[in-house]
């Protein structure tokens, strides 16, 4: 697998040649600009940069996250990464569960 720098990622800012990270991930998501439910611009304000927060406060479905793999090229190198965060599970369509008080 190939290996970039997030100024490698950077340079890839534009509809027609658009690449984020999600997940310590690289994606060239050109191919996917037109497709994307929630519009190109989007993708554009994410496009050559970390989108994983991003990515993560829409909550993205299963189906999302399996299309999303169609479009890696590689990850990033050791000195880009950032550290990983636990992310809510919320997906798509669903709604949170409430929390029981304790009382």
């Amino acid at each position: 697998m190939s290996v970039y720098s997030l100024e490698d990622v950077s340079k890839h800012q534009s509809k027609d040649d658009l690449w984020m990270v999600i997940h310590n991930k690289v994606y060239n998501v050109t191919a996917f600009v037109q497709e994307h439910p929630g519009g190109e611009d989007v993708l554009l304000d994410e496009s050559g940069k970390d989108a994983t927060e991003a990515f993560e406060d829409i909550g993205h479905s299963d189906e999302a996250r399996e299309i999303l793999e169609k479009y890696l090229v590689g990850e990033l190198d050791e000195k880009s990464r950032t550290p990983e965060k636990t992310y809510s599970s919320i997906r798509a369509g669903e709604l949170p569960e409430e929390k029981k008080s304790g009382s």
